[in-house]
């Protein structure tokens, strides 16, 4: 059963993925399959999704969330959510693309903030 949990909560995730590519596209700061635009979809996410996990593990590690809705929820949702591939491919096309600067703004954004995010995500849940 909890396979069916956490593909459900994955389904999820990857809608408000969808969603947030979507969202950004529309307001034309990142085309999706456009390298040469900063890729704040895919920092969004990868933000959110690091909130979401230390949110949860937060949660699990004072025993208010049991381990199912754990996975469901770090797996599925922050999992379909999130995206290190996308990252890297976003990251390593501004490069190429000559846009070094904002390769490594990429990378520091999604590190600092992704990390920010997750302990403030464990600290709420404390």
């Amino acid at each position: 059963m909890i396979v069916i949990f956490v593909g459900l909560a994955g389904v999820l995730g990857a809608l408000m993925r969808f969603g947030l590519d979507s969202f950004f596209a529309q307001r034309g700061r990142f085309a999706h399959g456009q390298a040469h635009h900063f890729p704040l979809a895919t920092l969004s996410v990868n933000v959110l999704g690091s909130f979401i996990i230390g949110l949860a593990g937060g949660f699990a590690s004072h025993a208010e969330l049991s381990p199912d809705w754990h996975s469901a929820i770090s797996i599925g949702i922050a999992g379909g959510l999130t995206t290190f591939s996308s990252f890297a491919v976003a990251t390593v096309s501004l490069w190429q693309l000559g846009n070094k600067f904002s390769a490594m703004v990429n990378i520091g954004l999604n590190l600092v903030l992704g990390l920010g995010a997750a302990w403030l995500g464990l600290s709420l849940a404390a």
